[in-house]
C-alpha cells in the first residue's frame, strides 16, 4: 500500500484542472497503469476540496487518448471516460491533459458523450490545432468501438480482478499496521 501516486490533470493552457490524491498502483504494464482510489481526497483546480464516494479503478494508457475511471457502485460497474492526452509519470504523480469530452457507460451498456459544447468551446479558447481535434474525434470513435466489443477496460471481470488486487494489497498493510502496533 506504499505504493501510491497523485494523480494531475491539466487543461490545455496548462492550469492545474483537478488532482486525486494518493491512488494505489495495482498493477502496470509498458503501456497501460491500473491505479485504485477509494474515498479518495481530490482538489479541484479551483481550491475546492471533497472526497470520491465509491471505489474506482482507473485505466491510464500511454498511446491512447483517453483514460477509464471505473465506479464500483451498488453492485455495478459505472464506466467514466476521458477524452485526454496519454499520461505521462514523473517525481510529482501521473500527468495528464483533459481535454473536455467525456462518455460515460451505464450498467445497461448504454452510453452518452458528455461535455461536447465545453469542447466546441475551449477549442476555441485554447486554439485547439486542427490535427489536435482530428486527433481527439478519432480517438473518440476508437474508444466507443473498444466499449462495444467489450475489450479491456470495458469487461467487468477485468476490473473486478484489479479491484481484487487491491483489496488483497490493502488487507496485507493492514495486518501488517496492526501487527507493528
Amino acid at each position: 500500500m506504499n505504493n501510491k501516486i497523485e494523480v494531475i490533470s491539466y487543461k490545455h493552457n496548462g492550469v492545474l484542472h483537478r488532482v486525486w490524491q494518493n491512488t494505489q498502483v495495482v498493477r502496470q504494464t509498458s503501456d497501460l497503469i491500473v491505479l485504485v482510489n477509494d474515498r479518495s481526497s481530490v482538489i479541484d483546480g479551483d481550491g475546492r476540496r471533497w472526497k470520491t464516494k465509491e471505489p474506482a479503478v482507473c485505466y491510464y494508457f500511454k498511446k491512447y487518448w483517453f483514460n477509464v475511471i471505473c465506479m464500483l457502485r451498488n453492485n455495478s460497474i459505472y464506466y467514466y471516460c476521458n477524452l485526454s492526452s496519454p499520461y505521462v509519470k514523473d517525481s510529482e504523480g501521473l500527468k495528464y491533459i483533459d481535454y473536455d469530452l467525456d462518455v460515460k457507460v451505464f450498467p445497461s451498456g448504454d452510453k452518452i458523450i458528455l461535455d461536447r459544447d465545453e469542447f466546441d468551446f475551449n477549442k476555441v479558447d485554447y486554439n485547439y490545432s486542427d490535427e489536435l481535434v482530428n486527433i481527439i474525434e478519432t480517438e473518440l470513435k476508437f474508444l466507443l468501438d473498444r466499449i462495444d466489443a467489450g475489450l479491456v477496460p470495458f469487461n467487468n471481470e477485468v476490473v473486478l480482478n484489479d479491484y481484487k488486487i487491491y483489496c488483497n494489497l490493502k488487507n496485507q498493510y493492514d495486518r501488517k499496521k496492526k501487527k507493528a502496533h
